[in-house]
């Protein structure tokens, strides 16, 4: 992003190389509109030839010439994606994204209404670990999104996978099989983005509360700059007004936050993922490690008991076979004194 003047809403930066100024998504998206021929940002693929001949025009070469290029330059690109297929040891993660990105690169909807209008801009937004969580807390992502203009904050934040929405709140060491089927999410639905002096809060269900209100009052009585509020379900990306690379917040479950980053906002290309159902689109989930049972070793954490006599440690995580084998007699009943609850694992949704 080159330094520009911050009349025309095309990003400059504020801190090199870190992130922008603030600008405001749409006009951004405008100014290039202007600047830009159709046919840079046409869905449709350009003539070969014609292609070719500009390409040699431009580069002052003749036609034989350019054919002898694009020869070598086939060969080159053969040898070189073979040397990096023996030499590159990949994980299961980095050949996931291969695969997304092949089965996704150029993908147009079956229907004309799911396809993504030209000149829509795309945005590339990282989402970062809880502030709770200590390991890679503000420098590796926990997700990567694409996300076009026209979506709205409800759908990332619907998008968006987090251990504590999955979480069930209760002590079930007396009756493990009355764990309830709902998770905190569909019990506490409230959640809020922070954006450039704007909470958006998720209102779209009855059950949901202003979690913002508390921290906008707070904030009038210590002379802090006024802080206003939208609503993220009638929120697009292209309504608001960013920094690039400028670390914001994404709060739910009453305090569990996560760094919000835009990292990168440009037009669409034909090369990209044109069906809209496909969005938003995940191109990136880190790896956590599991927490395995503290008996066997062999199965992830399903509770974690306190208080508890038959256990190494307090707390202490049980697989569900261990814990049940450990903690009740055959017909089901409670061994000792000790208290139980469902723990979600982090690592399990790799």
């Amino acid at each position: 992003m080159a330094a520009c003047d911050s009349k025309t809403n095309i990003p400059e930066y504020e801190r090199t190389n870190i992130n922008s100024k603030p600008f405001h998504v749409d006009s951004f998206r405008t100014q290039w509109l202007k600047r830009l021929h159709p046919s840079h940002y046409s869905y449709e693929q350009p003539d070969q030839d014609e292609f070719d001949a500009n390409f040699a025009k431009e580069m002052g070469i003749d036609e034989d010439t350019m054919s002898d290029l694009k020869s070598i330059c086939r060969q080159r690109k053969k040898k070189q994606d073979q040397k990096l297929s023996l030499k590159c040891n990949k994980n299961r993660h980095e050949h996931y994204a291969d695969e997304l990105e092949r089965v996704t690169s150029e993908r147009k909807p079956e229907a004309v209404e799911n396809l993504i209008p030209q000149g829509d801009v795309l945005l590339t937004i990282n989402i970062y670990y809880p502030a709770v969580f200590d390991r890679f807390n503000y420098t590796r992502p926990h997700m990567t999104f694409l996300l076009t203009g026209s979506h709205t904050l409800a759908e990332l934040r619907d998008a968006i996978c987090c251990v504590s929405d999955l979480q069930v709140s209760g002590e079930f060491s007396n009756n493990p099989d009355m764990v309830p089927d709902f998770v905190s999410k569909d019990h506490y639905k409230s959640a809020f983005f922070y954006f450039e002096g704007v909470f958006y809060d998720d209102m779209r269900f009855p059950e949901c509360r202003d979690l913002s209100a508390t921290t906008i009052e707070w904030a009038k009585t210590r002379n802090f700059p006024l802080f206003t509020q939208g609503k993220m379900e009638n929120t697009r990306f292209v309504d608001l007004k960013v920094k690039v690379g400028y670390p914001y917040l994404y709060c739910h479950q009453g305090d569990c936050e996560h760094l919000v980053i835009i990292t990168d906002i440009r037009l669409m290309h034909r090369n990209d993922c044109l069906d809209k159902k496909n969005y938003p689109l995940l191109i990136h989930k880190d790896r956590i490690d599991t927490h395995k049972c503290a008996v066997c070793h062999v199965y992830i954490g399903r509770w974690y008991t306190t208080n508890d006599q038959f256990a190494p440690s307090d707390p202490c995580l049980f697989c569900d076979k261990c814990f049940r084998m450990l903690h009740y007699d055959t017909e089901g009943n409670k061994l000792g004194h000790f208290l139980a609850y469902p723990y979600i694992d982090r690592g399990a949704f790799n």
